[in-house]
């Protein structure tokens, strides 16, 4: 009797040949682990003589999100999940879902079951009809969004479409939507450009996108979160605004880099306001301006680890540790802070210049060398 090995050996390769889904479904997940079955039935009901796949990107979820797709897909081979581990955020997860599939389209959608899956077969057709990108627009005539945004955010998010549209002749009415489908290859040939970080993968494709792309716009309604809690919170504007810079550089500068130098901005107004007090109690300005970097340090640190470096967010003793090395990476450009600032305010006895001056000596410095060892890879 042969073995199991040689009867594998000896079937025909075309045996295990399977056609690849249409359409890939991929999508990003944390804690979504009450709605994966729900989205997973929905799907199934909607994309009927569809050849689907739905490939969840499980940023390693704490609550099981994992487990449940997973006893999913051992029912449904239609089911996958990716788990990253020391990886996080919702376009990094995206891009590695997009890649990661052989379907002819690749569509994008949220776990919370805010986006219509019954919009999926009509983007299909779509794509089947010539379209290269078909979005689900919340602002198109039919849309709405007051289901699923707050009145804050959804005055936010007009704001920022408007923003994207004027700074980069963007003419999708919401190219803010995480709602879309597109041809593969074009999705391909584009990803290299592309940027793992922040929630607007949409945006960031379309702008770096040198083809004219034929995209069709079909509207939704945004409805509320069944489950769980929004991953989105108010840095997600500062996120967004290094978005914005870094494609107006033409990506010559990072999105991390641009939210480093942001952040360090902020810094320099703490600096500057902590320097004036210290200055106003009569102390040296040596000495109020080492305390006042030493404070813009700390600020630096604990907004980058919220937001820079969200995907490498240090905790509980890793983040003293981090504060450490924080520290002690921005002290070699604070020599050179306190002494530039010292000499020109010894010339000029401006303490905002002199503040300034001295503050902006070491920012690619302490970038660089921080992004080697405060927020290392491990």
């Amino acid at each position: 009797m042969p073995s199991v090995q040689q009867a594998v050996w000896d079937t025909p390769a075309a045996a295990y040949i399977s056609r690849p889904p249409e359409l890939s479904v991929v999508v990003p997940t944390f804690n979504e682990a009450e709605n994966v079955p729900l989205l997973v039935a929905r799907l199934a009901d909607v994309l009927a003589g569809v050849d689907w796949e739905v490939i969840f990107v499980d940023d390693d979820s704490r609550d099981g999100t994992v487990s449940a797709a997973r006893r999913l897909a051992l029912a449904d081979p239609r089911v996958r999940c990716l788990r990253r581990i020391g990886r996080r955020g919702l376009a990094g997860a995206c891009i590695e879902g997009m890649l990661a599939s052989s379907a002819a389209c690749v569509a994008v959608m949220d776990a919370d079951l805010q986006h219509d899956e019954t919009l999926l077969p009509r983007m299909l057709r779509s794509i089947r009809a010539g379209a290269d990108l078909v979005v689900g627009s919340r602002f198109a005539d039919g849309g709405t969004a007051a289901g699923g945004l707050s009145r804050v955010r959804h005055r936010g998010s007009q704001l920022a479409v408007q923003a994207a549209r004027r700074l980069f002749g963007i003419s999708i009415g919401d190219p803010m939507s995480g709602f879309f489908m597109v041809r593969r290859e074009i999705f391909d040939a584009v990803a290299p450009k592309l940027s793992t970080h922040g929630f607007k993968i949409l945006l960031d494709f379309v702008a770096s996108c040198r083809q004219p792309l034929k995209i069709v716009e079909l509207p939704f309604h945004f409805r509320a979160r069944q489950n769980g809690e929004s991953k989105l919170d108010s840095l997600v504007v500062l996120e967004y605004l290094g978005l914005l810079l870094a494609k107006l550089s033409g990506d010559r500068l990072s999105i991390r880099f641009v939210l480093f130098a942001l952040v360090g901005a902020s810094g320099l107004l703490v600096h500057l306001l902590v320097l004036q007090q210290a200055l106003a109690l009569d102390l040296a300005f040596d000495w109020a301006q080492t305390g006042a970097a030493y404070m813009a340090m700390t600020w630096n640190f604990l907004l980058n680890n919220q937001l820079t470096y969200r995907d490498r967010r240090l905790s509980g003793l890793a983040a003293l540790k981090g504060l450490a090395t924080f520290y002690a990476v921005c002290s070699v450009g604070t020599i050179a802070n306190v002494g530039v600032a010292t000499w020109v305010y010894g010339s000029q006895p401006s303490w905002w210049l002199a503040g300034t001056a001295g503050a902006l000596m070491g920012v690619v410095f302490n970038y660089a060398a921080s992004s080697a060892l405060t927020w290392r890879r491990n």
